[in-house]
């Protein structure tokens, strides 16, 4: 007996999830979510690191102590020098481990007496205590360079997507993207996650994913949908959903995969191994790798079938499929209307096999239109068969 479970019909392509049918759904949470995230960014802002901010860095030996005891006891100092940390995390490794300490922007005298005094605390020489000052110029020209590479990339994607596919999944694609950086963006603001020249890049990095994604889906629906006009079982909407069921079993692989890696360096290599310097990379590319595959498959795919219904010949190709459906409908059962003669374009069926209603049977991906015998009978001839008036031939 074939196994029927969740996880069996999403490798089979079979779940009959209806997500470009509620794509009304998804479109207002993304509303709503965009709306938080920009109200976060504008009203709250982003922490950012002293690579942006301007600042000041002291790297302490790990022998005075564990970090919260330095973080402690810096605090109490830089607090006399009308500073304070703002971060603090161990680097290093094989021996050469240290705290580095971040703080805000100090004067070349204010640096010096608390790296004196940091000596003192820690009963070392302050000589082993190293001290730089960084400036946000360093930061701005990081963010206008990443803001070029982006534009760049983005112009790029659009002409590759064009060329590939359509400009309906160009600009669906796009909006994808964009809907990615901006959550990703809004939840770095809301929870108060710092934004160094890692975050920048891991961002960069989270568009080739989220681009890889969103290409898989649309090679699908574009092997469902070439010369859907040629028949009459499907509207485009059906069979872009139906990709989407076909192809999210292998999104969901894709992303586990990959966040595996990820997570292991986000949660062991910072969390328990104190490496601190992969927090930030780890940790965009966690949240935007899982924010990718959210918005390839809600929101990519249901703006595309809104931009494809907009075509005349998809208009035109989706009326003959309804109104085909309701023909046969009424032939059979005349007291009953059928739900899809008289459901809005939005409201699409779920898959091919619920858009089979009262015998319009969708074919299956792939099979070819069936056609005519020529013999009427298995196996006959044309002409074959009893005559009328048949009998023995004279």
């Amino acid at each position: 007996m074939a196994e029927t479970g969740l996880a069996a019909r999403l490798y089979r392509g079979e779940a009959g999830l209806n997500i470009v049918g509620r794509r009304k759904v998804w479109f207002t949470v993304a509303a709503v979510l965009v709306m938080i995230a920009l109200g976060s960014v504008i009203f709250r802002g982003f922490s950012l690191g002293i690579e942006f901010a301007g600042g000041n860095s002291f790297q302490v030996p790990t022998s005075v102590g564990t970090l919260e005891q330095v973080e402690q006891r810096a605090g109490e100092v830089l607090t006399g020098e009308g500073g304070r940390v703002v971060t603090t995390q161990q680097v290093g490794g094989g021996g050469g481990e240290f705290y580095e300490l971040r703080t805000t922007e100090l004067d070349a005298e204010q640096a010096e007496a608390v790296r004196v005094e940091l000596g003192q605390v820690f009963n070392i020489d302050p000589a082993e205590i190293a001290s730089n000052r960084v400036s946000e110029a360093w930061g701005s020209q990081v963010t206008n360079r990443a803001l070029l590479g982006l534009v760049i990339f983005l112009a790029l994607v659009t002409v590759y997507l064009v060329l590939r596919f359509e400009w309906q999944m160009a600009v669906a694609a796009i909006f994808s993207l964009v809907m990615n950086l901006v959550l990703t963006a809004g939840l770095y603001s809301i929870v108060g996650f710092e934004v160094t020249p890692s975050t920048i890049i891991g961002f960069l990095t989270i568009l080739g994913f989220a681009l890889y994604d969103v290409v898989v889906v649309f090679d699908k629906v574009q092997e469902n949908t070439r010369g859907i006009t040629a028949n009459n079982n499907q509207t485009y909407g059906e069979a872009a959903n139906l990709a989407v069921n076909q192809s999210l079993m292998r999104s969901i692989n894709t992303s586990v995969v990959a966040l595996l890696p990820v997570g292991g360096i986000l949660f062991i290599g910072a969390g328990l191994l104190g490496a601190g310097t992969l927090k930030d990379l780890g940790l965009v590319l966690f949240v935007g790798m899982a924010m990718a595959f959210v918005t390839s498959i809600t929101l990519a795919t249901p703006l595309l079938v809104v931009l494809k219904n907009r075509d005349p010949r998809i208009q035109a190709h989706n009326k003959r499929v309804l109104a085909r459906r309701g023909t046969v409908t009424r032939g059979e059962t005349p007291a009953k209307a059928s739900p899809a003669a008289t459901a809005e374009p939005e409201q699409e069926p779920v898959t091919a096999e619920a858009g089979a209603l009262a015998g319009a049977a969708a074919p299956k991906v792939g099979a070819r239109p069936a056609g005519k015998r020529s013999g009427g009978a298995r196996g006959g001839r044309p002409g074959g068969g009893n005559r009328p008036g048949g009998g023995k031939r004279r």
